[in-house]
């Protein structure tokens, strides 16, 4: 055994130098590289060839994908925007109870963008993955619709303060939480498999295309706002009224072109074929690192086992470089004298696993405390979905004799998503650059961490408005004489981080994701809503809890005019104000992916 050992080990040894100079010959020459007419990342077509970028992908897909995006978000909006006041005028909840199953649901959706990043990234890939959870959000879709029209609404419609809805039943609740939560199943599975499928059309190795699969994740915000501008407005306006079944059929009818013009597009989409299990990586890696507890990890890092060629042992992936954080982990990849000689055979990847599988878990590990970090921003995001509605509806809403839907103050949420995206890539991108020297402005790090810092201004508004609402409260039952349009700057700032934080947490977790889990990384921002939703519920229950008694209505009761919601908004500016000092202290930390196939030499830099 020990002859096998100092053999094969010599062997590795006296191979070093010459892999360093293929290492420098391979960056020298990518110089004068000249740009291949097939991709180099690793897509294929349809078929499984290596796909010919003149007839693939590109922005003739990407743009078909973003409208089909947008379409879909329209129908979710239609539903979501206005769902706590279904719930309360439909379903005759409180509001409490309402808040909190507008959040359950919400958490739920993107708890699903878990599952549908899963079966993307380790067995169905991209496109299956897409084409089937929009099919169940379509059947999800179509079962509220009926629900509503034939169960819980009357053909001239309710729940307007006019007319009286149908009480509920059993059956018509029972039904209407059945579809809402396949919406949610659909929508949830849907999401992170469509942006990483469109961020998959420009090829990251092209020089031409790199630029624009950057610029993808914003435009596919850009097509979330657009889809539910529509929402926040007409349909908005008719469910207000009472009119359920208009906004919800006009929701299915969206979902339905969507899943037609993403069909449409199939012969021209670009593919990468999935990883497998990420899970069962992982775990190899964990189990080989345990069982070689004892084993010094050398000081070179050349020394560790990585496979030979390009390809590395990870279907679909390029190699990653090594880095030093987490080194307990490397014993995984340091080889022993049994596997030295096991090499001879094949390696058992249970006891040796290659410096990428490694540095795969090591990229999950690192993204955590960001990703954790994120989770009360998201807190902050879906008040604009509850307690924003509801703090409006006790607000003088008229306009004249025009009542203005509380939900639909979302479009100014809306419009400063898509005036600051534009206001950012076009203006704050090139003066930034200048000042910066990167071509990107702001890292993505420090974009979120300005996320936080907005999203933590629009509480103290929205708090300040109501302290004066209250003020404006002459008839404890009746609204507050103070106009709904104060309500603006609170859905503006909440918008304007949007733009910093959503659209930097999908280029980070997308970009620091390896190529065999980039849907899991695109769900990671959709995750911390869903928990955001989930702790926004958790603080809500606690803050009920201890501020109400016998005699106490508490701080957010069914008539906001008994209760202080201003002190909930401003408890979650502090909760912000600390998680923003975790927050610098993380990214200081964070050291980014480095692939090897990144040809022109650039490493990927954030930092704060």
């Amino acid at each position: 055994m020990e002859s096998c050992f100092w053999t094969m080990a010599s062997s590795e040894i006296r191979s070093i130098p010459s892999k360093v100079e293929e290492a420098a010959n391979d960056s020298k020459n990518t110089e004068d590289k000249v740009i291949s007419p097939i991709t180099e990342d690793g897509s294929v077509d349809r078929s499984g060839n290596p796909a010919v970028k003149a007839r693939t992908g590109r922005w003739k897909s990407a743009v078909l994908l973003l409208v089909n995006y947008g379409l879909a978000t329209l129908a979710f909006f239609g539903v979501g925007v206005n769902l706590v006041l279904f719930l309360t005028r439909v379903l005759e909840q409180e509001n409490a109870d309402a808040a909190n199953n507008v959040s359950k649901w919400t958490g739920t959706v993107y708890i699903f963008s878990l599952i549908g990043a899963f079966l993307s990234d380790s067995y169905w890939g991209r496109y299956l993955t897409c084409a089937i959870f929009q099919l169940i959000y379509v059947v999800g879709l179509m079962l509220l619709s009926s629900a509503s029209w034939f169960l819980l609404v009357k053909p001239s419609g309710c729940g307007d303060g006019e007319l009286e809805c149908n009480p509920p039943t059993t059956t018509g609740t029972a039904i209407f939480y059945l579809s809402i939560y396949l919406i949610a199943f659909g929508y949830g599975g849907y999401q992170p498999s469509i942006a990483t499928f469109g961020s998959d059309q420009f090829d990251v190795m092209d020089p031409y295309e790199r630029n624009s699969k950057i610029a993808f994740f914003s435009y596919f915000y850009l097509a979330l706002n657009v889809g539910s501008l529509f929402s926040n407005t007409v349909l908005v306006y008719y469910e207000d009224l009472g009119k359920w079944a208009i906004g919800f059929w006009t929701s299915s009818g969206s979902a339905v072109l969507a899943l037609l013009l993403f069909l449409l597009g199939t012969p021209s989409y670009r593919h990468f074929k999935p990883s497998g299990n990420p899970l069962t990586r992982i775990a190899q890696v964990i189990f080989a690192a345990f069982s070689k507890w004892e084993v010094e990890v050398p000081s070179n890092e050349i020394m560790l086992y990585e496979v030979e060629g390009k390809e590395s042992a990870v279907a679909g992936s390029r190699k990653i470089l090594h880095s030093n954080e987490f080194r307990f982990l490397d014993k995984a990849a340091t080889l022993t004298a049994d596997d030295y000689c096991m090499r001879a055979k094949m390696n058992n990847p249970w006891k040796l696993c290659t410096v990428t599988q490694v540095e795969e878990v090591k990229c999950v590990l690192k993204v955590l405390p960001i990703w954790l970090c994120t989770i009360i921003y998201s807190v902050v995001f879906t008040q604009m979905a509850s307690l924003f509605v509801e703090q409006g509806a006790s607000m003088n809403t008229k306009i004249g004799t025009f009542h203005i839907p509380p939900a639909s103050m979302s479009v100014f949420d809306i419009l400063s998503v898509l005036v600051f995206i534009v206001i950012y890539r076009r203006v704050l991108t090139p003066v930034l650059s200048r000042l910066s020297n990167n071509p990107k402005g702001l890292t993505e790090l420090q974009r979120m961490g300005l996320g936080l810092v907005i999203g933590m201004l629009a509480m103290v508004a929205a708090g300040l408005v109501e302290v004066e609402r209250l003020k404006g409260v002459s008839v404890p039952d009746e609204p507050s004489s103070l106009s709904i349009f104060c309500q603006i700057p609170q859905y503006a700032l909440i918008g304007a981080s949007e733009v910093f934080m959503y659209v930097g947490q999908l280029e980070f977790f997308n970009g620091q994701a390896p190529d065999g889990i980039k849907s899991f990384g695109s769900s990671l921002s959709m995750a911390s809503i869903s928990l955001g939703n989930y702790v926004s519920i958790m603080i809500v229950n606690l803050v009920t809890t201890v501020t109400s008694g016998d005699k106490n209505p508490g701080w957010i009761p069914g008539n906001l005019n008994h209760g202080h919601l201003d002190r909930f908004y401003f408890l979650l500016v502090i909760l912000t104000a600390v998680d923003f000092i975790l927050y610098v202290v993380c990214a200081k930390w964070y050291k980014c992916i480095k692939l090897e196939s990144n040809d022109d030499g650039e490493e990927m830099i954030a930092k704060v």
